[in-house]
């Protein structure tokens, strides 16, 4: 009689563990309620732009790979004493990418080698407080021989961080607002938030010019399609999905 006692009271306890597992499961992976609402949230904020960038190419060709160098090189040291004389450091003409490669043709369906040529990428950064310096910089490549490629109105990364904090946060709450009107309609109210998504922050540098050339003729347009530019409101949008319990 005692085995017997024993083996229901082990079969008891092995029933309740599986009860209670199974309560665990049906609590924890249990469909979420149908009383949800999903609601998109959007932002729109005007910003200025703090930050002035301005991309130059150095783009030389040599009979040799050091005769191409050497010809970036010059261009390069030029340029730099140019910048350095507006009162920029020298390490504010940073290199983004520099290259030396064989430079070929075809002629009568054959490759053909003719020298060298040495590529140069650079860009500047300056404050948009120091708007007055432009028109210097790009004479600076100019008459050093620098080709520029793009000029951009942009966020320092920084103002980037804190105006996409400002759109999603904008975001967040037109979301809360439609769910609120949706529940309304319902005969409910927004309960608690299941799940979020930020679906996109939209921040593109704002180019005010651009070219595939590298040669002064390039540079002396890009001075002209500046005059007397100024950094102009920009729109910068923020949007989120969200889900809310009704209730």
């Amino acid at each position: 009689m005692k085995k017997i006692n024993n083996a229901i009271a082990i079969t008891t306890i092995i029933s309740t563990f599986i009860f209670v597992i199974a309560i665990i499961a049906l609590t924890t992976f249990a469909p979420i309620s149908k009383d949800v609402v999903t609601v998109d949230g959007t932002s729109t904020i005007k910003v200025e732009p703090n930050l002035i960038t301005v991309y130059f190419t150095i783009e030389t060709k040599g009979q040799t790979s050091v005769e191409a160098k050497d010809a970036n090189t010059l261009i390069f040291n030029n340029l730099t004493n140019a910048i350095t004389a507006l009162g920029f450091a020298g390490n504010n003409l940073t290199t983004q990418s520099y290259n030396i490669y064989p430079n070929y043709y075809w002629n009568n369906g054959k490759q053909i080698q003719d020298g060298y040529i040495a590529s140069h990428s650079l860009k500047i950064e300056f404050s948009t407080d120091k708007i007055d310096k432009l028109d210097g910089v790009l004479d600076a490549g100019i008459n050093s021989g620098a080709g520029i490629s793009s000029i951009n109105f942009e966020l320092t990364p920084e103002a980037q961080n804190d105006y996409k904090a400002q759109a999603l946060e904008l975001a967040s709450k037109d979301a809360q607002a439609k769910a609120d009107a949706i529940a309304k309609g319902f005969g409910k109210i927004r309960g608690e938030l299941v799940s979020v998504q930020v679906s996109d922050f939209g921040y593109v540098p704002w180019n005010v010019y651009a070219s595939a050339g590298t040669s002064s003729t390039d540079a002396v347009a890009a001075k002209e399609s500046v005059a007397n530019i100024q950094p102009s409101q920009q729109e910068i949008t923020g949007r989120i999905s969200a889900t809310f319990r009704l209730v």
